[in-house]
Formats: structure tokens, sequence, C-alpha cells
């Protein structure tokens, strides 16, 4: 049912099936349940190169992706994420129509307080809604949250490996080049300790289709400051890769 709105992006339609559904492109499906999407393709290199990973097939398209899966964990995949809630959400609509339903999301954003140093893990807690994607799959609210148990699932395996991390509000902006003063500060206010581009949409689509999901992301470039410090945060090679290798245990727990 669609609640209409004077706004169109506050309306909101509850119906699950629309003209073109992600079914139309899911095929014979994958045959895992469980994902990992990442953003930092040297570490799909490596990991090709070291013979961790191998190619596992192509969806096909005007932007084919390419899924891998692990050799020593084969009920595993991973992809490559793509920029912005429309491209990151969508695949992930398309994925779990393939069967995909446990996903750990791991990727970089810029650092919105003091005490994130360059590299440190944040647990996402939820997502400020500051984009047009999410409002597709859930009702208008400023604010969307990572499924509690999930998130707790994710802490306690942190926990035990100790591995340093925090929790917290991603702000998820469409418009990266519209991080402004004022809007950074407000963002604080409300919570949000890094910004990046596809948490709430792709939380959104998890809690539409009703599937695990959780994400890891790193503190990159520094927006705290009177000018934006890169921080050389794409360099982090250790990083990622520890990432990504965490997330492919991770998901095989949430």
């Amino acid at each position: 049912m669609l609640h209409q709105h004077s706004w169109p992006v506050m309306e909101f339609d509850d119906n699950p099936v629309a003209k073109l559904n992600p079914t139309h492109f899911s095929g014979d499906g994958f045959d895992t349940d469980q994902m990992v999407i990442t953003f930092f393709p040297e570490v799909i290199d490596k990991l090709l190169l070291a013979g961790q990973i191998r190619k596992h097939c192509v969806i096909p398209g005007e932007n084919p992706v390419d899924i891998y899966k692990f050799t020593d964990k084969p009920d595993v995949l991973v992809t490559l994420g793509q920029v912005g809630c429309p491209a990151c959400g969508g695949n992930l609509d398309l994925f779990n129509a393939m069967g995909i339903t446990k996903v750990m999301f791991c990727g970089g954003g810029g650092v919105l307080v003091k005490d994130l140093e360059v590299g440190q893990i944040l647990v996402v807690d939820g997502a400020i809604r500051d984009e047009g994607f999410s409002y597709q799959y859930i009702p208008a609210s400023r604010v969307i949250c990572t499924d509690p148990a999930v998130t707790e699932k994710i802490t306690d395996y942190l926990d035990k490996r100790e591995v340093s991390y925090q929790r917290g509000l991603v702000w998820t902006t469409d418009a990266i080049f519209r991080e402004t003063p004022d809007r950074i500060e407000l963002r604080k206010q409300e919570g949000a300790k890094i910004v990046e581009m596809e948490q709430a949409g792709c939380i959104a689509v998890a809690q539409f289709r009703h599937f695990a999901y959780g994400a890891l992301i790193y503190s990159g470039d520094d927006l705290t400051g009177e000018d934006w410090d890169g921080r050389k945060w794409r360099s982090r090679e250790g990083v990622r890769y520890d990432l990504v290798q965490l997330c492919s245990e991770l998901v095989r727990l949430i």
C-alpha cells in the first residue's frame, strides 16, 4: 500500500512486489548464503594472487559484477561493492534474491570525531539517513539501526579476539562534495562518528528482505579540522586486508 505524502521521497509503499524485481535477474542463484562486500580492490587482487580466493561467477549486465569464493572457506563469497546506496544497495537486494542471507560489509569513511585514529574500526550501530534510496525500502525516519542481535555477535567475536573497535552511528550521504561545516556539526551532534555513502541503504534492504547484515567501517580521511586531511587512508593495506579476512570469519557467525 502506498502511503502518500507531499514530498515524494517521504512516500512509502510496503508492497514487496514491484514491476521489476531482483528475482527477474537472480537466475539459478548461489550455492551458499554467506557473502562479504568490500571496497578494497587491492585486497581482492592480493587474495587472488595468493590463491586464497578464486573467481566463482560473473553477474552479467552493463556493469558486470565479479563474485569470488574463498578457497579455504568455500561457503563464503566475496565481491567488490559499488559506490553509493543505489548501486551497492541495489546489488545487495539482488544478492539476497540469489540466496544470500548473511552479509558482512567492510569499507572506509571520513572521520567526524577526533578520537578515531586512521585505521580504527567502527562497528556500525546504524545510519543517519541523508540519502534517498533507503526511503524506498523502509518508512521515513531520521536514523535506521542495524539488528542488535547481529551487532552483538560481531562485538562478542571482536572482544574474544581482542580486536580494538568503537561502536556508533554513521552518516550516509549521497553528496560527497556537500559535506559542509554546518552539516558536519549537526551530524556530530546527532551521534555520527563517520560519514560514508552506503550504510543507510544496505541496512534498509536487509530490514526489508529480512536477512542478517553487519558492517565494519575503518576510519579514513579526517573532517574534524579546519581543512580536510586525507591521512593517506587508502594506503593502509594491512588494515584493509585484515578487515576482509575478519569479515570472512564474522559472516559465518551472524
